[in-house]
Order: C-alpha cells, then structure tokens, then sequence
C-alpha cells in the first residue's frame, strides 16, 4: 500500500523524496554567526534519518537581526564554506535542504536561552534592536529603534544579499522568515506596527516591507529553485493578525513568486491565548491551501505517524514539518515506513540493521547551478 506521507513531491525543479521535513529550530550554539560541527551533526543526523527536507535554523541577515549571541549567520561571505558543507553532507543523503532567512527585530539582543533569556548589556556585546515602532516585546526586551526610509531598504538589502549567499552555499531553497514575532511578521501585525507612513496601517501596507523582500529575494534566486515563507497565521490576540489576513496574504505571496507557505502561528505578544494541543495549526495550513490555492506546509504537535499521514492524504497540507519529535527520534522517517509496513532507502552504512531488502540510499542529483 502506497501512503501519501511517503509520496515524493515536487517544486520546480527539485523534487522531495517524501512528504516530511525538518522545520527549522533555533541551536544557539554559533559564534560570530558561523556554523559549527553541532550543526553539522544535528542537521545531518536528520537527513540519514530518511528526512526528505531539512531546513536549516532562522539565520540572520545582519548581525543586529539575530534573537541572541548565539544565533546562525548568513550576513558574510565567511558563514558560506561552513553552510556549503552541511548542504553537502544533506545532498549526501538524498535530502532537500533549505535556510531560513531571518531578522529577530524588536526580539533581538537576547542571551542564548539555555538557563533562561535576558536582555545582553553591551558589555557583553548587546545591540539596539530595530523595529517597525519603538514597542518593546516584553518588559524583558529592549525598546527597539523604529526604523526609517534608509532602515527599511538595507533591510531589504540584507535578504538579498542573504539569498545570493544561500545560493553559493548550494541550497535548494530558501526561505524566508515572517513568522513568530521577528521582524516581517512585526510589519505585518498592528500589535506591533503603529506606523502612519506608507508601512503601517492598512494591509497593502503592513504587508509591504514582505512582499519587498519577497521580490529581492526572488530576483535573485534561481526561477527553478523554490522560494518558501513562514507566517504566522494568527496572533492568537485580539486586534492582532489573523487568518483572513493570512489568506489575503498568501494569494499576493504566490503572485509574487512564493512557491509553499509554511504555516505556524503565534510569538507576537507574550500574554497569547494559543489553544496548544497534538496539531493544533494544521487547520490553518488548510485553510489557507484551500483559500489561497497554494501549496502548505504544517508544523506544530505532530508526533505520530498516523497523523501526519491524515494531513497529507485528506489534502491539509503539502508538507508535514516535524520539530521536537525529530529531537526526540532523528529517524522519524524510516521508523515512520516500518511501521506502514513500506521500505525505505537506509545509508550504506546501516544497511546491516535495516530490515531485508532495503535498498541503500542515493545522494541528491541536484539541478545545476546558473
């Protein structure tokens, strides 16, 4: 029996090998921005584990658009060997492999959260925070800069400047973060934009500075290779965004070039009443598939087999991104076709525990670069 999870699937050029994917998961676990062989194993482990994508972790743009120290850079050309090296090492293993372009915004110059976040003194290297308005996240967080004219254009700037660095690092996507408070969600949503100028205010221009950026980006990256943006598609707050918004939006994100949105929710305000619960955003991803007419990814408490299954079978969703469950199993996926009783590809190197007649797996022929 064939099962739709397992089903590959394709955009442009480059063809899944399955359904399922590692969303990206801040390591905080860089310095200076660069990556490190944590990341090359955590990242790698995933795609052995038979991932048929894995996306790196939000990457900023700029040094001040990061959460924390210890965020993932892509703001120079010195991040790309080590970023080169882990998509190597995916492409390895028959792996789709992205990078989530990102600036933190009014959530930035933070600790790494490891023993509980604080806001970074400059002493120890913090950094003024930028923001549509100068509205803090939290009493916790710095009051951010609000932004001006030449602000916005070198943030635009950053993200293709970002793109092109993905592009020489070997990615067969990118992605770009709008989502969880950061920066582009924080044009989007009037809990955080009190701007009267041509960025705030209504939806064309709340919505703006994304699709700017969306246009840079996709000006840069390859017409066969995807573009993915992350939204969240509410705020679970009063006044905030929401799923109408949500839809709206992603109807202009596929004229501009947007190829899956990837649908999670939430991170705009601290005191949000999220009703958390085993794949509690999946029906946003499908309503907006079903609105908007365009692809979806899901993300969010999807632990078991069966029910990543439903979601792409009962057409929820395109893409089924799996978190803290590949925390937990890095091998998700091969685990997941034993027990539908199907076969999946193993590393050579494991074929002594695989089970009979599963075949070794074959690197990634990816498309060549322009």
């Amino acid at each position: 029996m064939s099962h739709a999870l397992l089903s590959p699937f394709q955009i442009r050029s480059v063809t899944f090998p399955n359904r399922i994917g590692v969303s990206p998961m801040c390591q905080y676990s860089s310095q200076d921005g660069f990556a490190t062989d944590w990341h090359l194993v955590h990242l790698g482990s995933r795609a052995q584990g038979g991932a048929g994508l894995v996306i790196l972790e939000a990457s900023a743009v700029v040094p001040e658009g990061r959460i924390s120290s210890g965020d993932l850079g892509i703001w120079k050309d010195e991040h790309i060997p080590g970023l080169e090296r882990i998509a190597r090492f995916i492409h390895s293993q028959g792996t789709v492999t992205g990078i989530q372009l990102a600036h933190a915004g009014r959530k930035g110059s933070m600790s790494v959260p490891f023993g509980g976040e604080r806001l970074l003194s400059t002493d120890e290297g913090g950094w003024q925070p930028v923001a549509p308005s100068a509205l803090a996240f939290s009493p916790l967080y710095a009051v951010p800069a609000a932004l001006d004219q030449a602000g916005i254009d070198a943030v635009v700037e950053a993200f293709r400047e970002a793109a092109g660095r993905a592009l020489k690092a070997g990615f067969d996507l990118v992605e770009i973060h709008a989502a969880h408070g950061y920066l582009l969600h924080q044009f989007l949503s009037p809990l955080a934009n009190q701007r009267t100028d041509t960025y705030g205010g209504s939806l064309e221009n709340r919505s703006r500075l994304l699709l700017q950026v969306v246009d840079t980006v996709r000006a840069v990256w390859p017409a066969h290779l995807p573009l993915f943006v992350r939204i969240s598609a509410t705020d679970w707050a009063e006044g905030g965004w929401s799923p109408e918004e949500s839809i709206l939006l992603s109807r202009t994100l596929s004229e501009h070039g947007t190829d899956l949105v990837d649908v999670s929710a939430g991170g705009m305000v601290p005191n949000a009443q999220i009703p958390v619960g085993p794949g509690y955003q999946v029906d946003l991803a499908a309503q907006i598939r079903r609105e908007a007419l365009i692809p979806t990814s899901a993300v969010g408490l999807i632990t078991d087999a069966a029910q990543a299954e439903a979601i792409v079978e009962q057409g929820q969703a395109d893409l089924v991104l799996l978190g803290r469950e590949f925390l937990r199993d890095p091998y998700w996926p091969v685990h997941t076709a034993a027990g539908f009783g199907e076969t999946a590809s193993w590393p050579e190197q494991y074929l002594r525990a695989a089970p009979r007649h599963s075949p070794a797996r074959t690197p990634l022929t990816r498309p060549e670069r322009p």
